[in-house]
């Protein structure tokens, strides 16, 4: 079977290194020589085909089914796990916090899209944080379907007992639980940071995996962070002592960005020939996007022997954000023979309702121009474009949008306004990749109809406005009942504004402001009491013309309260909530937004308490390795 290590290209190589001109008609891509673990470019001949991907498609997805999971190894070795951390990595974004309701739901939709591993947080951070985990163990981790796929549930932690403690209570529920424990091993990071000995860090890691596996966990990641800038023989030692202390996976992260493709390629190959006993674990990458290089690294990790890819929905996370699991996943699926035959077990048709629901829950928005789902990623404008495109898709595409779950607008057929009924909106909303049914289907429909009286024709982009406002919020402790305003050049802005609380109960208040945003968002505060500020304030209309539908995103900050430790340094940072809104009067749109964002602070605080069993419901992997012999 073919893998990413072919013969030796030497005189390629050579070639490439004195810049000799590439002739365009082959496809240049990183790969490992056989004969050493020096990573090269090997050049590649490649066959398009038509409409989906522009490659010769991979065999039948029934030939190639997802393995057996196995904690520390792959039975096939074109397998490539993807792990996903939007619920830990990406939540570190700054005003990316998500209540434990959303936390979960998000989990199922990754659950839908068939991803290997889900790191659901970092349970030592704050209560909040493990009660979340715990109850994504519980439901998410424990949903197996009918193919024996239920995902790993895996929870990050520092070097220490009590963080490894909290993470096994929260991620114990599940059926293949997971701790993932880091400890830096750059010589910057260690000075500076840990202020130890590279002999302090080594008995660290050692003890505190083996400690990890002492607990009952039978599946333990070990992460030397900023690995991208660590000592070579530093790393082989410290990667060889973690292994024998029960490690069953190791994580290479490029933590600060810093790696080149070629670079991070050669690093994982270093590392599988270089440290003693890694034939008994999974290589893995986690490669932050600082140069905007994260997703050509992964591919070039994944190239060189790793077979675990850490990513995220959209690419959120610290900084610049992480690998996108949708430009990683598609480049493998579309370019998966040019990669020796790597291929994932992600069902590709769930992205776009995975991108659209992260990016709702974590209020970072998706730029138009980002690849597989921004909104341009399949719009053509360009005249010549357009020709080439009635004339066969495949000129201007290398993927089709219904392989991620969206069908395009123009070729529905379908024109939405007053007169349309439930079962339109219903088609045109699966065609644009959601999929209601009851209750949430009839709230959708009657916030369409009330746009519909005012519009002539309801476009998509107001469609999913409506969908994102009406669905994609956090628990209701207030929602916005009426709102009336006075504003203008002869007097004082007044806003009048009733809430209603959980229970139905209605609350009524009035204020003055500077302006009829100012003077509603002052009359909600005097009725829920809970001291916020404002932090960013965004209006934006979703179409063209007078009658648009305007979508309002606002971030506050509790002021008492609200904080969280942060992964890497151990400081308590203060959390910040985002919120969303969408109505035509951009008054009623600004009070949604802020209604949502304080819904969000106050489920956050006032998380449910669940019942949990008090045995581990987990089943140990039969196979996995003892702590000591992996």
């Amino acid at each position: 079977m073919a893998t990413c290590t072919p013969q030796k290209f030497s005189t390629l190589q050579t070639k490439f290194i004195n810049k000799s001109p590439l002739i365009p008609k082959t496809t240049t891509l990183l790969s490992l020589s056989s004969s050493k673990p020096t990573f090269s470019l090997l050049s590649l001949t490649t066959t398009t085909s038509a409409v989906k991907c522009a490659v010769t498609p991979s065999p039948a997805p029934e030939t190639r089914r997802r393995p057996e999971y196995i904690p520390y190894k792959i039975a096939d070795p074109t397998y490539v796990r993807i792990f996903d951390t939007t619920l830990r990595d990406g939540e570190q974004s700054p005003g990316a916090a998500m209540t434990p309701v959303q936390k979960l739901e998000i989990a199922r939709q990754l659950a839908s899209l068939g991803v290997d591993i889900i790191e659901a947080g970092f349970p030592a951070s704050s209560k909040a944080d493990l009660e979340a985990v715990k109850s994504i163990a519980m439901e998410v981790g424990n949903a197996v379907d009918e193919e024996g796929y239920v995902p790993v549930i895996c929870g990050l932690s520092r070097c220490n007992k009590a963080d490894i403690e909290a993470a096994w209570e929260a991620v114990k529920y599940a059926r293949r639980p997971r701790i993932h424990t880091f400890i830096a091993t750059s010589e910057i990071h260690m000075e500076h940071k840990l202020n130890k000995s590279k002999e302090e860090v080594v008995e660290i890691a050692r003890s505190m995996v083996s400690y990890a596996r002492s607990l009952g966990c039978d599946d333990v990641e070990f992460s030397p962070e900023d690995a991208g800038r660590s000592d070579r023989e530093f790393l082989y030692q410290i990667l060889g002592e973690v292994i024998k202390a029960g490690a069953t996976t190791l994580n290479i992260p490029d933590t600060v960005g810093y790696t080149v493709p070629s670079e991070f390629g050669q690093l994982i190959a270093d590392i599988k020939a270089n440290t003693p006993g890694v034939e008994n674990v999974i290589i893995s990458t986690h490669c932050q996007n600082d140069l905007g290089l994260s997703s050509a690294n992964t591919v070039a990790g994944a190239c060189a022997g790793a077979r675990q890819l850490e990513v995220t929905i959209n690419g959120i996370g610290e900084r610049a954000g992480n690998a996108s699991l949708e430009e990683v996943v598609m480049t493998i699926k579309c370019r998966g023979e040019s990669l020796g035959g790597l291929y994932t077990g992600i069902q590709t048709e769930h992205i776009v309702k995975a991108s659209k629901m992260v990016a709702e829950y974590s209020g970072l928005l998706v730029q138009p121009h980002k690849a597989i789902v921004g909104a341009n990623a399949f719009k053509h404008e360009s005249g010549i474009h357009q020709h080439g495109m009635l004339k066969h898709k495949g000129t201007y595409e290398i993927m089709s949008p219904e392989d991620i779950g969206l069908q395009r607008a123009d070729e529905s057929g379908l024109v939405l306004g007053k007169l349309s009924g439930r079962h339109a909106l219903q088609k045109r909303l699966e065609q644009m990749g959601y999929s209601f049914e009851g209750k949430e289907l009839d709230d959708v429909f009657w916030r369409f109809k009330s746009v519909a009286e005012k519009k002539k024709h309801v476009l998509d982009e107001d469609i999913e406005a409506l969908v994102i406002d009406e669905l994609f919020q956090p628990e209701s402790v207030w929602s916005l009942g009426d709102l009336q305003v006075t504003c203008g050049t002869l007097g004082l802005s007044t806003a009048t504004v009733k809430l209603i609380d959980a229970d139905g109960i209605e609350h009524v208040a009035c204020s003055v402001g500077t302006g009829p945003v100012d003077s509603a968002y002052k009359a909600v505060d005097s009725i829920v009491k809970v001291p916020v500020t404002l932090l960013e304030y965004s209006l934006t209309g979703v179409t063209e013309g007078i009658d648009a539908i305007a979508t309002t995103r606002v971030l506050i900050r509790g002021d008492n309260g609200f904080t969280t430790t942060q992964a890497t340094t151990g400081e308590q940072i203060r959390r910040t909530f985002s919120g969303s809104g969408s109505e035509m009067d951009i008054v009623v749109s600004s009070v949604r937004a802020y209604v949502s964002a304080l819904n969000k602070m106050l489920a956050y605080k006032n998380k449910p308490n669940r019942k949990v069993s008090v045995e581990n419901s987990h089943v140990p992997a039969s196979d996995a390795v003892p702590a000591g012999s992996a």
